[in-house]
């Protein structure tokens, strides 16, 4: 795959998962890489692996708190550095019944959201001053369907705002030269499920969910990464505005 060789990609929760995964193929395509993370210690781990691939950054920031959040817009809106990409793959995720949902259990996601609007506008506003970019969302399966075992009624809630945050980005930024898609993973191997799974037993506890996808197993953060570099590239560039399931067929049909 082919990317410009000017501008560096912005990874929004770059420190684990399939921001770090994404990260890692990005550098190896030869782009400049600038990851934001909140915990220093993982931060500070992530960007000393990633700099023997290429030139990487990053940047600490509690994505709840708005102030810091606007301090970053502001940054980026001003920064000589064209932010030619933008990866949105900060998450949270933490099952729980509809009625034993708490109000901060609902602003954990929400308020997740909210940073991802004030950031990726900062990065329009960016991308406007220079030729454009390309951004791409990370979404959910849940937000296209429920799954009993897994009440997720907030969280989804947020990701089908995140989607179609998406499609009007895509419809809004097209004569502004700039591409907005998103991908819908299933059940991925992340330490996002550290949540409310022990770091222990996580591999075993994802395991379960192996025959729920069509494929036979769960996710792996580069099968992820894979399509977010696709969308990313040069070589999807009659792209905009799709949201992809990198689901393992979940979204086909029921196994």
């Amino acid at each position: 795959m082919t990317f410009s060789n000017t501008g560096t990609a912005l990874i929004i929760g770059g420190s684990s998962g399939m921001g770090y995964a994404t990260a890692k193929q990005l550098l190896q395509a030869g782009v400049a890489v600038e990851i934001v993370a909140n915990n220093q210690h993982k931060l500070d781990s992530a960007v000393s692996a990633l700099s023997e691939l290429g030139t990487v950054t990053g940047k600490q920031i509690n994505l709840y708190d708005t102030q810091s959040v606007m301090t970053l817009a502001k940054q980026i809106v001003e920064s000589s550095t064209h932010y030619r990409y933008l990866v949105n793959a900060a998450g949270y995720f933490s099952p729980t019944s509809f009625v034993d949902h708490t109000l901060a259990d609902y602003d954990k996601y929400h308020d997740l959201n909210k940073a991802t609007f004030l950031l990726t506008q900062a990065v329009v506003k960016n991308m406007n001053r220079f030729d454009g970019g390309n951004i791409v969302n990370i979404g959910s399966m849940w937000a296209k369907q429920a799954i009993k075992a897994t009440p997720s009624s907030a969280y989804s809630m947020a990701k089908a705002g995140l989607h179609a945050f998406t499609q009007h980005l895509a419809m809004e930024l097209a004569d502004n030269n700039i591409r907005v898609n998103a991908v819908a993973p299933a059940v991925v191997q992340t330490p996002i499920y550290g949540a409310f799974i022990p770091p222990a037993e996580i591999k075993q506890a994802l395991a379960s969910f192996n025959d729920f996808h069509p494929i036979g197993r769960i996710g792996e953060p580069v099968d992820v990464a894979n399509s977010i570099l696709f969308l990313l590239s040069d070589e999807s560039s009659w792209i905009t505005g799709t949201i992809m399931d990198v689901d393992g067929g979940v979204m086909a049909g029921r196994n």
